[in-house]
């Protein structure tokens, strides 16, 4: 009986030790992948994959053909013009993003992304390009003006933005008015839009080039009101693994040659009109 449970609990130390090694080989994959330059891979393979969500107007979004456009689509596109690699665009979940990347199953995040402390242990940045900030959308008749006007009121949120990180980051400012200190979580924007319409809910927290793209393609742009309130304003950038500083450093060369070329604001003019957010300048 003693030598079957001296078996016993050595086939179980042996499978502990080789679950652990199988674990310590995942990181060890997942670490290099992240540390790794591949721009020599990108560029011997002559195209890039970038994830986004593809409801995401007017940064990369689907047309009623379902052919995928959008600012960051064109921005991207002439970035990696310049080196004769194409970018191609990957539909992601986004709340799935950083995994994506970490994975490699994409290179880069393009796609209004936003900058914060928390994205920035996981992944690099490039250079920000666009300046955005969090504004709360409502219905012009239901009267709310400020924040304190969704006093028990329904907000909707899409899940892992950068607004529902604000919300958790600074309740006093919204989410302790709203109804039940708790948003609806929304994996489109799109449908939290259509639910505004419909009444569901009462207010969104939307990124402002968004919000202001929709409502200027609406019947009615007057019927909805967007309220500032006190969210600082955040900016726009490409994300990419930490070892990928080749790639940080053709993107952001390249976002400066398109300014300087004039390209870079032809972009922005076809997309938001007269009203230009960008944060890249030309050089003089």
């Amino acid at each position: 009986m003693k030598k079957k449970i001296l078996i016993f609990v050595t086939l179980l130390a042996f499978f502990g030790l080789t679950l652990a090694g199988c674990s310590n080989d995942k990181k060890s994959v997942a670490q290099e992948a992240n540390t790794t330059d591949t721009w020599s891979s990108i560029k011997k393979r002559g195209r890039v994959i970038i994830g986004l969500d593809d409801t995401f107007v007017p940064m990369g979004f689907r047309e009623k053909n379902g052919k995928l456009v959008g600012y960051d689509i064109d921005l991207a596109k002439a970035v990696f013009k310049q080196y004769g690699i194409k970018a191609d665009f990957q539909p992601i979940d986004w709340n799935m993003k950083e995994t994506e990347l970490r994975n490699r199953t994409i290179d880069l995040i393009w796609n209004g992304y936003t900058i914060t402390p928390a994205r920035k242990k996981q992944l690099m940045f490039s250079r920000p390009y666009m300046a955005n900030r969090q504004v709360l959308v409502t219905k012009t008749k239901d009267n709310i003006t400020s924040f304190k006007g969704m006093k028990g009121k329904t907000l909707g949120a899409q899940t892992s933005s950068s607004g529902a990180s604000l919300l958790d980051e600074h309740p006093a400012m919204l989410k302790n008015y709203i109804k039940n200190k708790t948003p609806v979580l929304y994996d489109s924007f799109n449908n939290a839009l259509m639910d505004l319409d419909d009444k569901r809910i009462q207010g969104l927290l939307i990124d402002s080039v968004y919000a202001g793209y929709y409502i200027s393609k609406e019947k009615d742009p007057s019927s909805y009101r967007v309220t500032r309130g006190g969210f600082t304003g955040e900016d726009f950038a490409a994300g990419m693994r930490k070892g990928d500083k080749t790639l940080k450093k053709k993107v952001d060369q390249g976002l400066q040659h398109l300014a300087n070329t004039g390209e870079l604001q032809q972009i922005n003019k076809k997309w938001f009109g007269n009203s230009n957010n960008s944060l890249i300048k030309p050089e003089k």
